[in-house]
């Protein structure tokens, strides 16, 4: 069967879909996983999986539903992972909390009631959450500009121009800027050649209480509520009815096969998601598969690649792809703070959530994302009391 040129768009479309998801987060999900223990390998390996597992849900879907499909690495996540840090069970102890969110992903599509009950969970909280998580990775390009003016700010400027006149590959002029910078800085020469062969480094789980309620569960909550969700709501804009049992059967048990090779998790996209669902993609709706297929087999096209991305990004100058990371978050900070802030009947708890979860704290080993929720429930507990004790009685 010979493609059109209306075809061709949309294959083009995929592509645009899958380097702008790749290149827009892949920092973002290796400090994430350096964060929490992962070697340099171990790092590498995690990404190869994530490329290889979200490309194949992309072909496969597409192909079977003729829909146009894309599946990403959980972004939230990964920056969940960046502000929790290693917990005491180090690496395989998050591996066992990446594949305990796995099973519950798969839960929720085999069992519809708690799908329903994590919708159940207000949506301000949720946003609240993973806007104060996110609060900390945006900010720190500003707390290091002092330390090195030139290099960030060449990363933060090369983002802002590129703002003004081509908004979808301003994260893509960022990172493009942090790579002439290491040019400059002669960051390339440092990088050692037998690092670059992509393999897998598998790491036995190990099921720590602290990882579960510092890593799983949290992890679970934002790829549910930030990723999963919204990617069937941008499908339905566009006039495709997905549903999400498969999709978590099958994110859900790649998440646990994975975990074992340092994957975290992955889901339906939802920002990205619109680059092959939408128009642009392909005139007719109908035909817009084509570009989920496309972006399936570039993420698996670029999974060799994990190991050589991982090596370069060890030697870049301290900083620098943490500014490139900041400026792909930009957008979902913006949004989940004004998600989370907009409804004035839990306004106060969402700030408190925010606040909490941006703060940091660690109490028991235990960190701010879980905190941030319990706090946030706790005031919009008390509040409602306060509201009812107000109501005169009839």
């Amino acid at each position: 069967m010979t493609m059109g040129h209306d075809d061709l768009q949309a294959v083009t479309a995929g592509l645009v879909c899958a380097v702008v998801g790749f290149t827009s987060s892949f920092a973002v999900v290796l400090a994430g996983l350096r964060a929490v223990g992962a070697t340099q390998a171990q790092a590498a390996s995690g990404l190869l999986v994530l490329c290889l597992t979200m490309g194949l849900g992309c072909i496969v879907f597409s192909l079977r539903t003729r829909m146009p499909v894309t599946m990403a690495w959980s972004t939230p996540g990964a920056a969940l992972l960046a502000t929790t840090g290693a917990t005491a069970g180090g690496f395989a102890g998050a591996v066992g909390a990446f594949a305990v969110c796995g099973v519950l992903l798969a839960l929720c599509g085999a069992v519809p009631w708690l799908e329903k009950l994590v919708e159940r969970i207000p949506a301000a909280l949720a946003s609240a959450m993973l806007a104060g998580i996110l609060l900390t990775i945006c900010a720190k390009p500003f707390v290091d500009l002092p330390r090195a003016p030139w290099q960030i700010g060449c990363v933060l400027l090369a983002w802002l121009v590129t703002t003004a006149f081509a908004r979808r590959w301003a994260v893509l002029a960022a990172l493009a800027a942090a790579l002439v910078v290491m040019g400059v800085d002669g960051a390339f020469s440092r990088t050692g050649v037998t690092t670059l062969a992509p393999h897998l480094e598998f790491v036995t789980p190990h099921l720590d209480a602290t990882a579960m309620v510092a890593i799983a569960l949290p992890l679970f909550l934002v790829t549910m509520t930030s990723q999963n969700l919204p990617g069937v709501a941008v499908l339905a804009s566009f006039g495709y009815r997905l549903g999400l049992r498969k999709p978590l059967l099958y994110t859900g048990a790649a998440g646990v096969a994975g975990s074992v090779a340092g994957a975290h998790a992955i889901n339906l996209a939802a920002i990205s998601a619109a680059l092959a669902a939408g128009p642009e993609a392909h005139p007719d709706r109908d035909r817009r598969w084509i570009a989920g297929v496309a972006c399936g087999v570039v993420y698996v096209a670029l999974a060799p690649a994990s190991a050589a991305v991982v090596a370069v990004a060890l030697v870049a100058p301290q900083g620098l792809l943490a500014a490139v990371a900041a400026v792909a978050l930009f957008g979902t900070f913006a949004a989940a703070a004004a998600s989370a802030l907009e409804p004035v009947a839990t306004r106060e708890a969402a700030a408190v959530t925010l606040v909490v979860a941006g703060s940091g704290v660690t109490l028991g080993g235990v960190g701010s994302a879980f905190w941030s929720v319990l706090a946030g429930l706790l005031v919009l507990g008390v509040s409602a009391v306060a509201r009812r004790r107000a109501t005169p009685k009839q």
